[in-house]
């Protein structure tokens, strides 16, 4: 625990290491602020993935048999099949789906 406080102290305060520091390997981006619907990213050299959020929009769904109305996010994932498969890339939308339906165990 002591490491880890440690390293949060100094990342807050800009004096990590070199070492401590890389590319990141998975980008997220949220466009739905500027309204748009559905991101579909590109991947930049060194990272493995982008996940794209879009904007909260209100369609019709089907809740327990009935037609209903719900707001929905479309979440869209690119990635480099280099170093990550469709099913690894599908479980982790499945997780990021997950947790969204469920804050309160983020």
């Amino acid at each position: 625990m002591g490491t880890l406080k440690d390293l949060v102290v100094r990342a807050r305060t800009g004096r990590l290491r070199g070492s401590e520091v890389s590319e990141a390997t998975i980008t997220v981006t949220n466009l739905g602020d500027q309204g748009v619907e559905t991101v579909f990213g590109l991947i930049h050299p060194s990272q493995v993935a982008l996940v794209g959020f879009g904007r909260v929009v209100d369609r019709p769904c089907a809740v327990d048999g009935l037609l209903g109305v719900r707001s929905v996010v479309t979440a869209t994932l690119s990635a480099d099949h280099r170093a990550t498969d469709g099913a690894v890339d599908a479980r982790y939308l499945t997780a990021v789906t997950r947790l969204l339906q469920n804050p309160e165990h983020l």
